[in-house]
């Protein structure tokens, strides 16, 4: 058995109404599937069942077990809401991952050699972005296919295509 792993899937923000609703900023792709009615979510360490699952005006109203008024709705302004999502699981699609399997894998130059690790990855609306951890600082890479080529998950890595200046300053 794999096991479970936490996943960052929202950050609750504004109270909505007088019931105890709030805002979330989701953080999830799967939004319908995280925050489906009776599902179970932690907050602050606190396990919270949803309640209610809405959308308004582009944004997510949840009431979540226990918050029935404005007042507890407003206390967990900030709060981050996490499930707990079984290790190995993975998206349905090819060539997608999750922030999740990302974050530590080891960055490879063109030429198979170790250039860094995965920090963080930006969503940007243009495509994904890869923040890697190297001796010089961190770098942005372009989470395409055309500069990121390979992504092999068993092996722990990625490995960059032959693209001057992507991970080390080149003179003009």
């Amino acid at each position: 058995m794999a096991g479970f792993v936490d996943v960052l899937v929202g950050t609750i923000g504004r109270a909505h109404g007088l019931r105890g609703e709030v805002s979330v900023h989701v953080r999830t792709d799967e939004p319908e599937r995280r925050f489906a009615v009776g599902a179970s979510l932690t907050a602050s360490g606190r396990p919270r069942t949803v309640a209610s699952a809405r959308w308004h005006s582009g944004t997510l109203l949840l009431g979540l077990s226990g918050v029935t008024d404005r007042t507890a709705a407003e206390a967990l302004r900030g709060v981050e809401l996490w499930a707990s999502v079984p290790a190995d699981e993975a998206p349905a699609e090819d060539g997608e991952y999750w922030d999740r399997q990302l974050f530590g894998l080891t960055v490879l130059d063109a030429d198979g050699e170790p250039a860094g690790t995965i920090a963080e990855v930006l969503h940007l609306p243009a495509h994904d972005v890869l923040v890697v951890s190297t001796a010089r600082g961190e770098r942005l890479v372009p989470f395409v296919n055309e500069i990121v080529p390979v992504v092999d998950l068993a092996a722990g890595h990625v490995r960059l295509a032959a693209v001057g200046g992507l991970l080390d300053d080149e003179e003009a």
